[in-house]
């Protein structure tokens, strides 16, 4: 029985042993006997109703002794349950934040309506790590119950956005029931991290095209998912599965891909893996031997082979796999090239890390040991040349892949970046695209 209770039933039986006993020794009415209980237990100090007799005043030393010990346990369980209710509601906040503070490569989770609740259990059951953003007290204490990381509040603020780690995160979903609402988060969340992926939830086909421009990744409609699912469905148990799309049925394709020396997935687990990578593996080849559906416990060695499902715009990105994505360093004292450009070698299958002075760049290559950094001919500080040199003179920095980029389609300027150390020039310009192509043919030769 809580303690609070107890003692409230002790005060309540002292103070009716007290009435009773003035009752039956002094014959005071009811009234006067539970008057005189209450004020002898409180030590008021008021005056007695009628004369004591000896045994009276005997019987009240007893009560005031026994009352003053009550009264101060009954005291003490009240106060206790009030410091408990707040000091219980600031520690699960507190532990909360620190939670949330620690996560790294994560997931967040705008809104945690029918959608977002299957997307937070499905990310819950395959172990990933994820916090969900909500506005709702109610479903703040919810979240609190299931034991997942939650933050009360309003993803469209970049302060709530910050206080979910969101430079540390891998994507976000955007899942609040208001289009509008989604496009500010996407808007707010591109901002705060270029690199990050986002889906993002729309219900009307006009607003995708402006959710979707303003940096989400991917548009998911639930409605629209389900009348799908449903129509598959239906054709599937008439016989007539045929008749769905070519295009969707060659979506996905399985791929061999090979362990070569250095990949980030030797000796790590397949489950690991397959959390990292996103895609699902269903087949180890290792020597001569097949093994269909690998537990998730097998660790992977050099040389094995693995059977992966992937979409076949991710083939180039998936051959030869390296699961900790490749570092690339970009180093530009443009944001909106850093942004452009972060986000273009993310979605390519990298892992960028940016910098906005040549100085900056220069220790981020030497600490991050990047498979490659494509550093700007002019910049604050260490000029796109000088970085190139000192790279080059440190031992550690030689199989650093360099790539240098430039405004001027000049000759002699590609000379002197060879010479000091470039692997290849690039000239800016509007295809985007030719630099990702260029990084990645140098990685990976």
């Amino acid at each position: 029985m809580n303690k609070s209770i107890v003692s409230l039933l002790l005060l309540v039986a002292t103070i009716f042993l007290g009435a009773t006993g003035y009752h039956l020794i002094e014959h005071f009415p009811v009234i006067d006997a539970l008057y005189m209980a209450v004020i002898t237990i409180t030590t008021v100090g008021f005056g007695e109703v009628h004369p004591l007799s000896e045994v009276g005043r005997l019987f009240t030393i007893g009560l005031i002794l026994v009352g003053f010990v009550v009264l101060g346990f009954f005291g003490s369980s009240l106060v206790e349950l009030l410091f408990e209710r707040v000091w219980s509601g600031n520690a699960r906040g507190k532990k909360m934040k620190k939670q949330v503070a620690r996560l790294k490569n994560h997931h967040i989770i705008c809104g945690y309506g029918r959608v977002g609740k299957v997307a937070a259990q499905h990310l819950f059951e395959a172990g990933a790590r994820f916090v969900v953003i909500d506005s709702s007290p109610t479903i703040h204490d919810q979240l609190r119950e299931l034991g997942y990381p939650c933050i009360e509040g309003d993803a469209t603020r970049e302060s709530v956005l910050m206080e979910a780690c969101i430079k540390e995160a891998n994507g976000l979903l955007a899942l609040v029931q208001s289009d509008p609402h989604n496009l500010f988060i996407v808007l707010s969340a591109r901002e705060l991290n270029p690199t990050l992926h986002i889906i993002a939830r729309s219900e009307d086909k006009y607003t995708e095209k402006k959710i979707l421009k303003a940096g989400a990744d991917s548009i998911i409609s639930p409605f629209d998912s389900a009348g799908r699912q449903i129509a598959d469905n239906l054709l599937i148990a008439t016989g007539r599965n045929g008749m769905r799309s070519v295009a969707d049925q060659q979506k996905l394709q399985p791929e061999w891909i090979v362990i070569h020396e250095g990949s980030g997935m030797i000796n790590k687990s397949i489950g690991d893996v397959v959390r990292t990578m996103g895609h699902e593996i269903i087949g180890l080849r290792r020597g001569d031997v097949d093994r269909l559906q690998p537990s998730g416990a097998t660790v992977i060695l050099e040389k094995d082979q693995l059977l992966v499902i992937s979409e076949r715009s991710e083939t180039a990105v998936l051959e030869g796999l390296q699961i900790v994505p490749e570092k690339i360093v970009i180093i530009d004292d443009n944001p909106v090239i850093l942004r452009l450009y972060a986000r273009l070698f993310q979605k390519a299958g990298f892992h960028p890390l940016t910098a906005d002075s040549g100085d900056k760049g220069l220790a981020l290559i030497l600490q991050e040991q990047p498979a490659a950094a494509v550093v700007d001919y002019m910049l604050p500080g260490l000029s796109g040349l000088e970085v190139c040199r000192r790279v080059r003179q440190e031992h550690r920095g030689k199989s650093i892949k360099l790539i240098v980029f430039t405004a001027d389609d000049d000759q002699q300027l590609r000379a002197r970046c060879l010479q000091a150390g470039a692997d290849d020039v690039i000239v800016k310009s509007a295809e985007s695209a030719e630099i990702i192509r260029v990084v990645a043919k140098l990685v990976h030769s």
